[in-house]
């Protein structure tokens, strides 16, 4: 008897972990507006620090390759590693398309900088 209470207990408490957060803030699949304001391209270049977060907001005008891609909004133009698993799927993207990302800087000592996206979001026209 101790082992089935033990067994419903231990199952009870997992289902408890595992629930997911109802309460208010973004959802899941959320396509408004980011809580973190697109820096330009050539101010997050200039004083931008290693390992930092950015969120940027432009175009991709040109593939470099493997999963590199040349970024450009207003002020400059800076290079992006973005995973294939970021594209929205069934979404073309050309270099017409303004999006926002979001990722971490990757920032070396000569002054080459690069942008980890972890986050792309097509803006409606």
């Amino acid at each position: 008897m101790k082992k089935i209470i033990t067994a419903v207990s231990l199952a009870l408490l997992s289902a408890a972990a595992i629930a997911q957060y109802t309460g208010p803030g973004p959802k899941p699949g959320y396509t408004g507006p980011s809580g973190m304001p697109a820096a330009p391209v050539k101010q997050l270049l200039e004083h931008g620090k290693d390992d930092q977060y950015a969120t940027l907001r432009g175009r991709i005008v040109r593939y470099l390759g493997d999963k590199h891609y040349l970024f450009a909004d207003q002020s400059g133009q800076m290079r992006v590693e973005i995973d294939p698993k970021h594209f929205p799927l069934h979404q073309p993207i050309d270099d017409k398309t303004t999006v926002e990302i979001t990722g971490k800087l990757d920032k070396e000592l000569l002054g080459k900088a690069e942008l980890d996206v972890k986050q792309l979001r097509v803006i409606p026209k």
